[in-house]
């Protein structure tokens, strides 16, 4: 069964809110692709869309939108995802994964492309019983 941390950035606030992702709603995110535009529901959102853009697995090692499947693998990069070169010409080979998300992968990047009735605040930090919210 795969887990996922899931960090969903609000585009409008320029915040980033980290949410663990397991079960029935993590085994459902296999398969899919960077770019791809899936339900907010598989984290906690209803009535959210959100926008996949990268990961990485557990070695920190970066995905790549324009490589397919899901293997990791040694690229030889001269500047982009996963490498940035030095000087000007510089290439490395690089490990690097490719756009579909598998069980090896760990963290997954997202952005909310449509936003639901209630903000992301009040959907993931609930205020506590017989408190009212916090404002700012």
């Amino acid at each position: 069964m795969a887990d996922f941390k899931v960090i969903v950035n609000d585009v409008k606030t320029g915040k980033s809110y980290n949410v663990a992702v397991t079960g029935h709603h993590a085994n459902s995110l296999i398969g899919v692709s960077i770019g791809e535009v899936v339900d907010g529901v598989f984290v906690g959102l209803p009535e959210y869309k959100l926008k996949i853009t990268g990961g990485s697995d557990r070695n920190g090692t970066p995905m790549r939108g324009d490589l397919p499947g899901n293997k990791r693998v040694k690229l030889l990069l001269s500047d982009g995802l996963g490498f940035h070169e030095i000087y000007h010409g510089e290439r490395r080979r690089v490990a690097v994964r490719g756009a579909t998300i598998s069980d090896a992968i760990v963290q997954i990047n997202m952005k909310v492309t449509e936003y639901g009735p209630k903000t992301i605040e009040e959907i993931l930090n609930p205020a506590p019983e017989g408190e009212a919210p916090a404002e700012n």
